[in-house]
């Protein structure tokens, strides 16, 4: 057994590494240890100094060349889009901020905003599956040309939003298509609403900007940015695609690039990135004036990717667009109206 000398030695022991600590803390060592100490703080309060500095450097920077092209963007824009009108589709819930600064941009081009569209998570939830399938049974009688059968539920939809928001009367093309405000009537009405509007939609549009929400980097590798799911993912391509075949133009507008978003998956598909038009850093306002011009392109039949990513140019090219035409189209079952009546005692087959 132990006894009661082998606590003493071993209490002992412990006091004197104390006091062999004490004595060296506070003589031959006590300068070493206190200037090692002092040094190493001077050295890490001037490294955060400098990178403060280097940051507040950079975000001013950052300023000028965001006042710089908000500056510049008039000039850029004027008559870009003239007498266009563009259909705003969020693929999800925005910011305020975010949308109001595109449109802004659209607007700036000559464009008038036709409609306000935000798909609903009722699009892709994959529990209301039987409900979308049975919903564009019913889309089918008012969507027109049709896509190939078997074309897919996701493709099916996104066709009919497309025609909702572009399809027009020939006789009277500032007019939406009756089939048309069926097509949004049924995808925005219900208890599961697919899509969202702000406002009653009564012109149709030339073109459509696609708008993906923001994408929240990654905090960590080991934490990766939550990404939507590959069937959400095929949904929207479908929205753009659609976009794309039913209008003059469509452009995908989408925030800071980050592996595995919206843009990344369209520019990794070589077909896609042949016909899809997308713009990226759309938070701030280079990325802005860029949609408005990539939109003006890509309506003069221009494809192309542009941001400051992979695979990207920055600015798209300034395209000249003809004048917009809106002439009426006489059809077989638009009656004919007379210029004029003919004035009494006039000429048989003249006016007067």
């Amino acid at each position: 057994m132990i006894d009661f000398r082998y606590h003493i030695v071993s209490l002992i022991s412990v006091f004197l590494a104390l006091a062999v600590g004490i004595a060296l803390g506070a003589g031959p060592l006590k300068e070493t240890i206190g200037d090692t100490l002092t040094g190493q703080v001077k050295v890490l309060r001037a490294e955060k100094d400098a990178l403060r500095s280097s940051l507040d450097a950079s975000n001013a920077e950052l300023a000028d060349t965001n006042s710089y092209v908000a500056a510049a963007a008039p000039g850029l824009l004027v008559g870009a889009l003239a007498d266009r009108r563009v259909a705003v589709v969020a693929l999800g819930e925005l910011s305020k901020d975010d949308e109001a600064a595109i449109e802004a941009q659209i607007t700036a081009a000559g464009a008038t905003v036709s409609a306000r569209v935000t798909v609903a998570t009722a699009w892709t939830d994959p529990n209301l599956s039987s409900f979308r399938q049975a919903l564009v049974e019913n889309l089918a009688d008012y969507v027109s040309p049709v896509r190939a059968a078997h074309a897919g539920l996701e493709t099916d939809l996104a066709e009919a939003l497309a025609q909702g928001l572009t399809r027009f009367d020939p006789a009277k093309p500032d007019t939406l298509a009756e089939p048309a405000s069926i097509l949004l009537d049924l995808l925005s009405s219900g208890d599961n609403p697919l899509v969202t509007l702000a406002e009653p939609v009564v012109f149709p549009a030339d073109a459509i900007v696609v708008v993906a929400p923001r994408v929240a980097a990654a905090e960590s590798p080991a934490t990766p940015a939550p990404l939507a799911d590959k069937d959400t993912t095929v949904a929207r391509v479908a929205i753009l695609r659609a976009a794309q075949d039913r209008s003059h133009g469509a452009v995908l507008a989408s925030g800071h690039r980050v592996d595995g978003d919206l843009t990344s998956v369209i520019l990794a598909d070589a077909a896609l990135a042949s016909s899809l038009t997308t713009v990226s850093g759309t938070g701030a306002i280079a990325g802005q004036v860029s949609v408005a011009l990539a939109l003006s392109a890509r309506i003069g039949g221009v494809n192309g990717h542009y941001g400051f990513g992979k695979d990207e140019v920055p600015m798209p090219v300034r395209t000249k667009l003809s004048a917009v035409d809106r002439t009426p189209q006489v059809t077989a079952n638009t009656p004919v109206v007379p210029d004029a009546p003919p004035v009494v005692g006039a000429t048989p087959g003249t006016h007067g």
